[in-house]
């Protein structure tokens, strides 16, 4: 096998996640504690090895070589439509499955440690082999229904792994919520492939992109999908789901709102960047405005949350708005960075906050931390370089690909481009205010509390995460184009639609130290409000902050009352009109059956006078016709 051949692995990928599922459920519990978590993480770690070999494979390619399709077999042949199992391997997916591979590897590991003891803990390993190779499968499709199914198969793990500890009715709702919230995007989503299908004929990405379609049929499909990515990615007025999904443990939180499920819609419209290309002007702007609404809506949440991964659901929620609005903007290239950046420092932040709650006896109250440093060292300084990093400080991840978000929102709209930098600064302010109340200042624990740094598997993926989330700047480094890598590297995948800056370099200069200033600022405001408390941290935390400015009551007010109400009128008029008709029906047929089995009495006297009538009637009917 030469190198280039090593693409023809891609099964592989998703194939060895699916085999440890298979495995734990038939003699997980039997193995218990710990080998079903080890057998689930080698699994995992196989799939990020065999992604490695596959993208060296495609390493050894061509650039117009490095779109291949690997197919297994038919799965749907129906005379002219056939949808097969195959893959799609191009830059793009190969991007995505070494980041969801190796980010759940680690997750995987550090469950080892969080799950210590729990009565589930194989079944725990069950769901997150089946989730990774859900997200593979949604990644890897080459046609919508494969992806649907992928898209479908993370859906019904997030409920699995939310109310995972659903003895508690706080966790039960979560996961029911999320289900279905997610219903709603699932509805776009499906939409837009019945669009697809009757425009061109197939829903298999190669044919779709190579195909002609109008601007108005481009656009139905694109407000469609924009509908299911908004439900995936928690963007307004899906989001809602996001935060209550923090009922479920910890790694949970980390794998699905740091390098997966979340990434989904983002990811979805990347794909779908020739139909953005060719829908109306009004889309793309639609997208960019929405996110950017999103990630200030949510940026002023969160400096009213004082549960710490409540804080990081809406850090997540707006860093996911960031990434639509790099989408509506044309810069695909920045919205797949910062994807990349945000799974590694954002992963690191939950896992970080999962170690402190164990460390603390399951506290997640910020206001019962405070300086935490001293007893949880390498937990403090792995999660200061993924404050750092979403903070926007140089030289750390989050700072290369947020600036490159921001060139473009100015590039394509200056508003855009103010408002966005100042929800950057927002953003800068709330994950200090989380830094300082968790790992600084005096100490506010009950006495009885005995707060102590986790075990080896637990700290070994947050020290791996943080060179992550210090180094992956470099794959896309502004200085010149050949320090543009993840640029080239995308380039196939994206057919030359990648927006065009309008200025040069010495604006781009410019642009990069307004971005510092303003994450110095946020920051300083936080040391200003929660270390030297000149500012009364009530001042700068309004109660409509807290309560989420009063959204989600309001939705689920609307939802108890008058929706109710609706839903059951629903379901009433199911039950009269449309079960009616069939029963109707039915009952019909049975008394008219009634009526005809007493003409039945077995006398043949009375089924010769019956023929005689029948024979009169038909002689009455032909000369009746003959008179005529």
């Amino acid at each position: 096998m030469s190198v280039s051949e090593l693409t023809e692995l891609v099964w592989l990928v998703p194939a060895l996640p699916l085999a440890g599922f298979a495995l734990l459920v038939v003699a997980g519990r039997r193995l218990g504690e710990p080998a079903a978590g080890w057998i689930g993480t080698a699994a995992v770690a196989g799939s990020f090895a065999a992604s490695i070999l596959v993208f060296i494979g495609m390493l050894d390619r061509g650039g117009e070589d490095r779109i291949v399709t690997h197919k297994l077999f038919t799965w749907i042949p129906a005379g002219d439509f056939s949808v097969d199992i195959a893959f799609l391997v191009d830059p793009l997916s190969v991007t995505m499955i070494l980041f969801v591979t190796g980010v759940s590897m680690l997750i995987h590991l550090y469950s080892i440690g969080y799950m210590h003891g729990d009565a589930d803990f194989s079944k725990f390993f069950v769901y997150l082999n089946l989730f990774v190779f859900s997200m593979l499968l949604l990644v890897l499709g080459d046609n919508m229904l494969l992806t649907f199914l992928g898209w479908e198969g993370v859906g019904a793990c997030s409920y699995l792994l939310i109310s995972f500890w659903f003895g508690d009715e706080a966790n039960a709702s979560a996961g029911k919520k999320a289900f279905v919230t997610n219903r709603v995007g699932d509805f776009g989503f499906m939409v837009a492939m019945f669009f697809a299908f009757f425009t061109f004929g197939s829903i298999t990405y190669g044919e779709m992109f190579s195909g002609d379609i109008s601007q108005t049929t481009a656009t139905a499909i694109v407000v469609a999908l924009m509908l299911g990515a908004a439900g995936k990615s928690a963007q307004f007025p899906l989001y809602l789901w996001l935060p209550d999904a923090m009922a479920g443990p910890t790694p949970v939180s980390a794998l699905i709102h740091a390098a997966t499920m979340v990434t989904s819609g983002v990811y979805l419209l990347v794909r779908f960047s020739p139909l953005l290309e060719a829908a109306d002007s009004w889309v793309p702007a639609m997208i960019a405005w929405i996110g950017l609404g999103t990630a200030a809506f949510a940026a002023t949440i969160a400096i009213g949350q004082n549960d710490i991964k409540k804080v990081l659901a809406y850090s997540t929620v707006s860093q996911l708005g960031f990434m639509f609005v790099a989408i509506g903007t044309g810069a695909y290239v920045a919205a797949v960075f910062h994807m990349v950046t945000h799974a590694f420092f954002k992963a690191l932040m939950f896992l970080g906050s999962g170690s402190v709650i164990h460390g603390m006896d399951d506290e997640q109250d910020m206001r019962r931390y405070g300086g935490l440093a001293k007893v949880m060292p390498v937990t403090a300084v792995t999660f200061i370089v993924g404050w750092l990093a979403i903070a926007g400080v140089p030289p750390f991840s989050g700072f290369w690909s947020k600036d490159e978000i921001l060139v473009f929102a100015y590039n394509d709209n200056k508003v855009l481009y103010v408002l966005l930098l100042a929800t950057a600064i927002l953003t800068a302010f709330y994950m200090s205010r989380l830094v300082f109340m968790t790992f600084f200042g005096e100490r506010r624990w009950a006495d009885d509390a005995h707060p102590h740094e986790s075990p080896w598997q637990m700290t070994l993926p947050l020290a791996v995460l943080a060179i992550a989330a210090l180094g992956a700047g470099a794959l896309n480094l502004p200085f010149t184009k050949d320090v543009h890598f993840l640029e080239h590297w995308l380039e196939p995948s994206l057919f030359g639609n990648e927006a065009e800056l309008a200025f040069k370099g010495g604006t781009k200069w410019v642009l990069a130290g307004v971005a510092i200033v303003g994450s110095t600022l946020g920051i300083i405001a936080g040391v200003v409000v929660y270390l030297q408390k000149r500012i009364a941290a009530a001042r700068v935390e309004p109660p409509v902050f807290a309560r989420g400015w009063y959204y989600d009551e309001t939705v689920s007010a609307a939802m108890g009352g008058p929706g109710r109400a609706a839903f059951q009128a629903t379901a009433d008029a199911d039950t009269s009109v449309v079960d009616g008709i069939v029963n109707g029906v039915a009952k019909l047929v049975r008394v008219g059956g009634g009526w005809t089995r007493r003409l039945q009495t077995g006398l043949v006297r009375s089924y010769a006078l019956g023929i005689t009538f029948g024979v009169v009637v038909l002689l009455g009917w032909f000369l009746a016709r003959t008179s005529f």
